[in-house]
Parts: structure tokens; sequence; C-alpha cells
């Protein structure tokens, strides 16, 4: 049989090439996987004159809604990490709050998670 035979070295780096492209790929997506687990997920939604915001980070989860009637405000604000409960309050201003004050308040509460988050 006269085919051509390649060199044992030759196998031998293919080899190596093929394992280390494969293992590469592998650590690029377990690094992707774990950055995307890391990030904040935000999200804000509109609810009649006020607002709710969820943010949320792998397990953990920051809610917050600003519901404004004519007669007046309630801000809630839970946080859970997992299914448990680590934060769940209200509160109660004698007012509606106008649009800026809804906003503003709910730029407050992202920054104040985003800088929580980051610490940790």
């Amino acid at each position: 049989m006269s085919g051509y035979q390649p060199q044992w070295k030759v196998v031998q780096f293919i080899f190596v090439a093929v394992s280390a492209i494969w293992y590469l790929s592998l650590v690029s997506m377990a690094q992707g996987y774990t950055d995307t687990a890391q990030e904040l997920r935000i999200e804000v939604a509109r609810k009649g004159a006020g607002k709710q915001v969820v943010i949320s980070q792998g397990a953990k989860e920051w809610f917050m809604l600003v519901d404004v009637t004519p007669e007046n405000t309630v801000i809630l604000k839970q946080e859970k990490d997992h299914d448990r409960y680590v934060i769940d309050e209200s509160e109660t201003h004698d007012r509606p709050m106008t649009s800026d004050e809804v906003d503003a308040a709910i730029a407050d509460y992202v920054n104040s998670v985003k800088t929580r988050a980051e610490k940790k």
C-alpha cells in the first residue's frame, strides 16, 4: 500500500492544537456565562401615574413600585435572595408625587442597588 501516512509528530501537533482550541472555547463560554450572571438586568415599566423597576442579578432580585393615586403615593421596596425576602417594606406619602419625583425616586433606587451590587 503506497498511500500517504502522516508522521507521528504531525498527528500529535494536530491533536494538541484541536485540544487547545476546544479547551479555550470552553473557558471563554464559562467566562461569558459568569460575566453575564453578574450583570444587573434593569427593567422599568410605567404603572398608571407611577412606575415600577425590577433589577436582577443571578438569584438576587430588587423590586420597587411607586403607585401614585390622586390622594397619595405608596412606595413598595422588596429585595429577594433566591426565594427568601431580605427586605419587604413600604411607605405612604400623603400627596401624589409628580412625574419628576417618581423618576427621581426610581433613579435613586437603581443607583443605590448598583452601588450595593458592585461592593459585593
